[in-house]
């Protein structure tokens, strides 16, 4: 399991989702251009000292990563609003990467297009989205979950 942020906007999103990746033990991957540079102090803060365990590739665009992902051969599951899917009915497999856009406007519709599937947060009526941290964790967990494949914890 691979978690992938497409042009992220927000530094202390993408460090919350450093020290997410970090303690979980999945691999993040940076889709640039980012809208902050990386030395950020909001990115420092929010990533604490979990930058220096986390398992993060940066890459120069789509393009380098989608190479990347495609030598892979896991699939790749798009966290969009405009999915038909609901996370919880969506079967994850051990080779997964999910991808979640930046937050303002998620992914170009070329970006989706070239997505293996796409799965979407159920929320009420009349609510746009989450915020993009907090629906990455939300799916994570779930794939997690269903791959068993949390860490084991150590007694």
């Amino acid at each position: 399991m691979q978690l992938a942020l497409y042009q992220p906007e927000i530094p202390q999103n993408t460090g919350t989702l450093i020290r997410l990746t970090a303690c979980l033990g999945v691999p993040l991957h940076i889709i640039e251009p980012c809208g902050f540079v990386w030395s950020d102090r909001h990115l420092k803060r929010a990533g604490m000292d979990y930058v220096d365990l986390a398992y993060i590739t940066r890459h120069q665009d789509w393009s380098a990563f989608k190479q990347q992902h495609t030598q892979d051969n896991g699939r790749l599951i798009l966290l969009d609003t405009k999915a038909t899917t609901p996370y919880i009915d969506f079967s994850f497999h051990l080779t997964d990467t999910l991808l979640v856009g930046c937050e303002s406007s998620g992914v170009p519709e070329a970006v989706m297009n070239q997505a293996d599937s796409c799965v979407r947060i159920p929320l009420l009526p009349h609510r746009r989205s989450l915020n993009m941290a907090i629906a990455a964790a939300m799916v994570l967990g779930e794939a997690l979950r269903q791959t068993h494949s949390f860490p084991k914890e150590e007694t």
